[in-house]
């Protein structure tokens, strides 16, 4: 077995579009806005950025650091690390279960990510639903169809392999260089709509006016596991970008950078949504289908509705497969790294795991939407392959890999070497406080979501 040298990115700017491409998804387009609805409004807000500084921010450094020293695939870059270290080579393990988790991830990311290409094409040929019954309807209509579901998802599987089979520099920076610039623009294009044609003042009450007495246990359990899966930390994917950064990027400006992207663009989504969604007078708690059921209606009743509504679906497309090119990107640089696959051939065979499983996915809405393959089993049962790999991955394999990245770079290296990495520079009190959350805070903050979900 060989151990090939990844690529590089072509430049820091570029490092920092994948980054933000990975981390800017449909969790902070289609699922920040509802659980802000759900969750109460601003209070949810308030706790979610708390959580953001505390909890994500720390472990996305960790990530980037562990991929910037290995310079391999993760697996590889913990082993590395843990050797130089002097930490126990089982730490190894958590790599492999990101790289398994991303692929069980994008299976069904994929479908959610048809969803958004099926919605694109209806509101690109005015096909779009006018009541909430007709969007119920067309919404079910979809899942139900098993051609139709698979047609989108197939698609949408297909470019995110394409693009991770070009490369780096070929595949992932052409695409994040138009996709990242291209949705901001639209974001703030359907924001400065929203705030002209829509509820302005409502949405912003509603969004950043804190009332401290609806923030409960659940709110902000909700709130802590918003901001982690928001980021998309605790899969490995951003330790394998890591693993491609040169020795004087700082890791910690480039992280804070990152979160910042990443928290705009969930609350200007808030901004573009809410003022729509108050003007016609529906609920902002409406739930997974605020998305998919509520903003069709809404676009429908709204001035300008048949070209914003085809906008703001071909952003949640762009959002979701520039995440979905890096959850492929772990097993991808393992594959190359440690037995010298080809980019095209390593992109290729995990890219069949997560179709053959995003099948079961789609089945699980129409054909097999009645069976559930642990019925019986303790937290699993009554759960399709949909919610079953969901339930597996974003509530106990994310959050638990998660922890055992903080207790390994925070307990188990030498505080000397992730000084080291972190950076002279920023190696004061800003090293302190990052190494005091990710020892205490984050492990401890992650376990109460890990704990919490698996009691839900």
């Amino acid at each position: 077995m060989t151990t090939k040298a990844p690529e590089r990115w072509s430049s820091r700017a570029t490092f920092i579009l994948a980054a933000v491409g990975s981390a800017v998804g449909l969790a902070n387009l289609w699922r920040f806005p509802y659980s802000v609805g759900t969750g109460g409004g601003s209070a949810f807000v308030f706790v979610y950025l708390g959580a953001v500084l505390l909890v994500s921010l720390p472990i996305l450094i960790a990530e980037l650091m562990v991929g910037r020293r290995g310079r391999l695939s993760p697996p590889q870059a913990i082993a590395t690390v843990a050797r130089e270290g002097g930490a126990s080579p089982a730490w190894v393990g958590m790599g492999y279960v990101g790289g398994i988790g991303s692929l069980i991830v994008l299976a069904f990311y994929s479908v959610v990510g048809g969803w958004t290409l099926a919605y694109a094409g209806k509101a690109l040929t005015g096909a779009s639903p006018v009541t909430a019954t007709e969007a119920s309807a067309a919404f079910d209509g979809l899942n139900a169809s098993a051609p139709g579901l698979f047609v989108c998802f197939a698609l949408f599987i297909g470019a995110t392999v394409a693009v991770s089979a070009l490369g780096v520099q070929k595949g992932i920076e052409r695409v994040v260089k138009v996709m990242m610039p291209a949705l901001f623009l639209i974001l703030l294009s359907l924001a400065a709509y929203a705030l002209i044609a829509g509820e302005a003042a409502k949405a912003m009450a509603f969004l950043f006016n804190p009332d401290f007495s609806k923030i409960t246990g659940a709110v902000v359990m909700d709130a802590v596991g918003q901001a982690f899966f928001s980021l998309g930390v605790g899969m490995t994917n951003l330790m394998a970008y890591g693993a491609y950064v040169d020795r004087d990027t700082s890791i910690p400006r480039t992280s804070l950078f990152i979160v910042g992207a990443d928290t705009a663009v969930a609350l200007i989504a808030g901004i573009a949504i809410f003022p729509i969604v108050f003007a016609v007078g529906l609920a902002p708690d409406s739930g997974p289908g605020l998305v998919f059921q509520t903003l069709p209606v809404a676009f429908a009743q709204m001035p300008g509705g048949s070209i914003i509504a085809p906008a703001f679906f071909l952003l949640l497309f762009f959002a979701a497969l520039t995440s979905s090119i890096s959850m492929i990107e772990a097993p991808v640089s393992w594959l190359q790294g440690r037995l010298g696959w080809s980019r095209v051939t390593a992109a290729l065979v995990p890219g069949a795991i997560s179709f053959g499983l995003g099948v079961l996915c789609v089945l699980s809405f129409n054909i097999l939407s009645g069976f559930h393959p642990f019925d019986g089993v303790p937290l699993l049962e009554g759960r399709n392959f949909f919610a079953l790999f969901d339930y597996l991955v974003t509530t106990l394999m994310m959050p638990g890999c998660a922890i055992f990245i903080a207790l390994f770079v925070a307990w188990a290296l030498p505080k000397g070497l992730t000084r080291d990495e972190f950076g002279v520079a920023e190696s004061g009190r800003a090293f302190a406080l990052w190494r005091f959350c990710l020892r205490y805070v984050a492990p401890f903050a992650l376990a109460a979501v890990l704990i919490g979900g698996a009691m839900a």
